[in-house]
């Protein structure tokens, strides 16, 4: 399998990469970046070319600014763009995010046409949209990291919180990647018992901890710059699990035709089935009355703001 990365002389793009590298489930991994980013990335090959020798793990990593080399990719990354600085917001970064990933978009589909795109940029959902326009990729082949990573987050908290191991804690975070995230409480369980019923329910303030979630990737770059470990391994999940053909659910940013509220035409984070073709299905699911108004003002926000995008791209 071939996966390719744009952006991987980022901090997120770099991690990924190497994360991926290091699941041993890919032949050959291409680190794309810009021209003056070259030698950068070249070296970031050669060092990870050390950590696999390390590991005993044989992968071929090519470091290039030439697009043709993603040719016959199963996977492309888009993980190029501008990224988040501390006192940013995600919807900061979006008209100049979305011609970076227009232009990769369609570079994709000349070079690459039967691959599936993972969209990493920031805003995910509104980017999702952007490069399945931009492709004009079937829209089982299109899907940003979403809610993926706000779930893990969610997940570990819950597991600190009840001070039992995470492998125990169900939950989802849907919506949009960013203040309009919903958590699904009412479908959490904990070793398989429903939230509401665990005896130490009482003791969670669950809008304290979502309040949490949302911040936690600003938190993160306050403190260090930039997020990168958890990003990371959150891609890594997902690429590992389309190339294993595992049929696992997972929390992504997906174009959505009607299948979950009606909500069409917008890309939000829905759970889906992935496997070695993309998304396989999206996933229906029955959410409380609080949870479904807050979806909808999701979609709302989030097609609103996709539509701003849209119409100042070119081509569009």
């Amino acid at each position: 399998m071939k996966v390719s990365v744009i952006g991987a002389s980022g901090r997120v793009g770099k991690a990924a990469a190497f994360c991926l590298a290091e699941e041993n489930v890919v032949n050959e991994l291409v680190l794309l970046s810009r021209e003056d980013s070259l030698d950068k990335i070249e070296g970031e090959a050669l060092d990870m070319y050390d950590a696999m020798a390390a590991k005993n793990i044989r992968i071929s990593i090519k470091a290039s600014s030439n697009m043709e080399d993603i040719q016959d990719s199963h996977i492309v990354v888009i993980a190029a763009g501008i990224p988040r600085k501390a006192g940013m917001s995600r919807s900061d970064i979006s008209k100049p995010n979305a011609e970076i990933v227009a232009d990769y978009s369609r570079a994709i589909a000349e070079h690459s046409p039967q691959s599936i795109i993972l969209v990493i940029t920031n805003p995910v959902d509104v980017m999702t949209y952007v490069a399945l326009k931009s492709s004009g990729f079937d829209k089982s082949k299109v899907f940003g990291l979403g809610n993926h990573l706000d779930s893990l987050r969610l997940k570990n908290m819950l597991a600190k919180h009840f001070n039992i191991h995470v492998n125990e804690i169900h939950t989802r975070v849907i919506g949009e990647h960013g203040d309009h995230m919903v958590p699904l409480v009412s479908s959490t369980s904990i070793g398989g018992i429903l939230i509401k019923n665990y005896s130490l329910y009482d003791t969670l303030d669950i809008e304290s901890m979502i309040k949490k979630v949302i911040n936690a990737g600003s938190y993160v770059i306050n403190k260090k710059g930039s997020t990168e470990y958890g990003p990371a391994y959150a891609i890594a999940n997902i690429i590992t699990t389309i190339i294993n053909d595992e049929k696992r659910l997972f929390t992504v940013s997906a174009y959505l035709d009607g299948e979950i509220e009606g909500v069409e035409d917008v890309c939000l984070g829905v759970p889906v089935k992935l496997g070695i073709s993309g998304i396989e299905r999206i996933i229906r699911i029955k959410m409380n009355e609080n949870e479904t108004k807050a979806f909808i003002n999701a979609a709302e926000f989030v097609k609103k703001a996709t539509d701003e995008i849209m119409s100042n791209l070119e081509y569009f």
